[in-house]
């Protein structure tokens, strides 16, 4: 399989759960401003809708969409934990927790990358700290989003907030956060990861 990324953006989050699982993947570094694929190609051809991440199978299926990735590498070892069974209700909740992190956080941070204007950035920041709010109580008493158990919700959790540092964004205020970030980033298959893709000094 390959993975088309771009270092440290959503992708990381497919990255981190395929190392999770001891998964091979082939990655494919890809610059997403200039649509190119290292070592030339063009990234319009691999993905029409232009951005990563980009999981290319084997068999040269390609899957895009980061929610729809991590939940296809988690059902390929079902007894890793890092997805509930299809069907179940447990499998709900998690695809629950993607999609407010897809739509409510990952998506927010998105204006906060192209030097938006005061007005912009105060409202964006706003938002994203309520939407950090309901967070901070999901892990209360928790080490990850669903308990002792680490999941693909916390991969992407953990990619997105990463960010914050990248925009400036404090949320020290938050403890509860900050641990899940602390403790995920400890994790071998997490160091290995952010290593990989050149995001550890």
């Amino acid at each position: 399989m390959r993975l088309y990324y771009s270092p440290g953006a959503c992708s990381l989050s497919p990255h981190i759960v395929a190392r999770e699982l001891g998964l091979e993947l082939e990655l494919v570094k890809t610059d997403t401003r200039s649509k190119t694929i290292a070592g030339g190609g063009d990234f319009w051809a691999v993905n029409p809708k232009g951005y990563v991440p980009v999981l290319e199978l084997d068999g040269g299926q390609i899957l895009t969409e980061g929610t729809a990735i991590v939940q296809y590498l988690a059902d390929t070892k079902p007894a890793a934990g890092l997805a509930p069974a299809n069907g179940t209700f447990e499998r709900a909740r998690l695809q629950e927790m993607l999609g407010y992190i897809n739509s409510e956080i990952h998506k927010t941070y998105s204006p906060l990358f192209r030097d938006p204007t005061p007005e912009v950035r105060k409202e964006r920041e706003e938002y994203l700290r309520k939407r950090y709010a309901f967070i901070e109580k999901q892990l209360a008493g928790r080490d990850y989003l669903f308990g002792s158990t680490f999941t693909a919700a916390d991969a992407y959790l953990f990619t997105v907030t990463n960010w914050a540092g990248r925009v400036k964004l404090d949320l020290s205020d938050l403890p509860n956060l900050t641990a899940f970030q602390k403790r995920v980033a400890a994790r071998p298959a997490v160091q290995a990861a952010l290593k990989a893709e050149g995001l550890l000094q």
